[in-house]
């Protein structure tokens, strides 16, 4: 329900349209003033008597004292991606009321630490920080309204915490549960301003520019799409990636397969889908080459002969680049202990002696991807700066991440989520943090997927409808591999694109965008 309630509508003002081009006219001068309403994506309140219990699936938001029990009331909202260029000039947090308030102090706390309605508790609340805003309701009013604008000042997902100073009794409020798709729950309403810009009505359709590849595969414009398809099935690889491809409507620019230890590769069946001269993909290829040993001994020459003997098959059967991916996500097997051999730094060790010294045989084709894992037990470590090997053996930056569509499961949320997800405890999400210690090198979602659990089939369309204007927002991504498979490792969650027919028919339009329309040259 949420996800389907969640945008309520955005607008903007300050510029003349005539079919479809900003025309010069008195509003040109100014700003472009827009404005963006979002509705809380999580919502759910606590009790201090019974505080193991609940309260996410409620229709409503109680604060303040009763006897012993105090309550407690949370929002989330993710504001989703803005117009490029737009700066946020104002936030007001909209509370609808239940029923008439208590004429006592309302204060309103941000939360940084992550929660969901459908698993907090007094229990296991996230600490609040200072109160950022207080009023004091009249018994008249049917809304409450918190100006937070010093708090939300740009797009991202904000989490606060309300409470009332009543000792002897409570104020309820709509949740997001409560009535029709316009008239329930917590809103956030955002304004924002961006230069106008005057574009001169052409007397000819201008000519789009070409997108093709460099000599890393970054695309010149546009993002590069892939998928790795058939996953956890028996389905041969390439099948199952044609299969997809006739299925979403479109060629996946990069066909992404998995490799350890001493198998060679890139397959012959792996080289025909490269060679296809009409389609043509390049390979991402996983390679966990410590299998069966520890990064430190890899780093220290123990796998010598296995990079040796992989170096001299690429260069007797493949001269096309291609994408390689070194042990990704990584995070999932750092052991920190020392002399573990699986240290984060044990990590960026491997990978830059693997690398250098596939150059040193003769490897010139492979372009490298460091691809990191989205899971916040992972980000609140310092392993993003220690598991980074030097900008010399990195080309591209990657993110392996995934969010439900389900309301109040785990990990649920929308494009914007799965790119800003943010380490537990709070702090900067992957992407800001890459944009700010990396600027310069390409992003690359290296495994992305909408999931819902088998049996709950969910409508994915409102997230994947997220997809392509957080994408165009973003402008360091550069390619996105989306991860296909009816069921995942433990059987339990559906990532396919066809779970429901809405999702399909949304995950096609996403397909169709002309910003994936690049040519792979190799």
């Amino acid at each position: 329900m949420g996800a389907r309630r969640r945008l309520i509508g955005a607008a903007l003002t300050g510029a003349a349209v005539t079919s479809g081009l900003a025309v010069a006219g008195p509003a040109d001068a100014a700003a472009v003033t827009g404005s963006k309403t979002v509705y809380a994506r999580d919502d759910a309140y606590t009790s201090s008597v019974r505080r193991t219990g609940n309260f996410g699936a409620a229709d409503k938001l109680v604060v303040g004292r009763t006897g012993s029990e105090t309550r407690l009331s949370y929002v989330t909202f993710a504001t989703g991606a803005l117009p490029s260029g737009a700066t946020v000039t104002g936030a007001v947090l909209k509370l609808p009321l239940e029923s008439r308030p208590v004429a006592a102090r309302l204060s309103l706390h941000p939360v940084t630490g992550s929660w969901s309605e459908g698993r907090i508790t007094a229990a296991n609340a996230p600490a609040m920080s200072a109160a950022i805003a207080t009023l004091t309701p009249k018994t008249t009013d049917t809304v409450l309204r918190f100006d937070v604008s010093k708090w939300v000042k740009k797009p991202g997902t904000y989490s606060f915490a309300l409470k009332s100073a009543a000792t002897t009794a409570v104020t309820r409020l709509r949740a997001v549960e409560y009535g029709a798709a316009t008239t329930g729950g917590p809103e956030l309403a955002l304004t924002y301003t961006r230069a106008a810009t005057t574009v001169p009505v052409p007397s000819t359709p201008p000519v789009p520019p070409a997108c093709v590849t460099d000599a890393l595969l970054v695309p010149t414009c546009g993002v590069l799409w892939g998928a790795a398809a058939g996953g956890f099935t028996s389905t041969p690889r390439d099948q199952a990636l044609k299969e997809w491809e006739a299925l979403t409507g479109r060629t996946a620019s990069i066909f992404h397969t998995y490799h350890k230890g001493d198998e060679k590769f890139p397959t012959s069946s792996e080289i025909a889908m490269s060679r296809d001269p009409a389609k043509p993909r390049v390979l991402l290829l996983n390679w966990k080459v410590a299998y069966n040993t520890t990064w430190a001994k890899v780093a220290a020459g123990a796998q010598n002969a296995r990079i040796d003997n992989w170096s001299t098959y690429v260069k007797a059967n493949y001269r096309e680049k291609f994408f390689l991916a070194l042990h990704h996500e990584p995070e999932n097997d750092v052991n920190p202990t020392a002399g573990s051999g699986m240290t984060a730094k044990d990590y960026a060790a491997m990978y830059r002696h693997v690398i250098q010294r596939l150059r040193a045989n003769g490897v010139t084709n492979a372009v490298n991807v460091l691809a990191y894992m989205g899971n916040e037990k992972w980000m609140a470590q310092s392993w993003w700066k220690d598991l980074y090997p030097g900008d010399d053996v990195v080309d591209w930056l990657g993110l392996d991440s995934y969010v439900s569509v389900e309301k109040g499961y785990y990990h649920y949320g929308d494009m914007y989520d799965l790119l800003h997800r943010r380490p537990t405890g709070g702090g900067t999400s992957w992407y800001d943090w890459a944009a700010t210690a990396h600027p310069a090198k390409p992003v690359m979602v290296a495994e992305w997927g909408m999931y819902h659990r088998v049996a709950y089939p969910t409508d994915k369309a409102p997230a994947f409808q997220t997809v392509v204007p957080v994408v165009k927002a973003h402008p360091q991504i550069k390619a996105v591999v989306y991860f296909d498979t009816a069921s995942d490792n433990e059987g339990d969650r559906n990532i396919a694109v066809n779970s429901t027919p809405g999702s399909l028919t949304a995950f096609r339009a996403i397909a169709a965008d002309p910003m994936f329309n690049v040519t792979v040259r190799r």
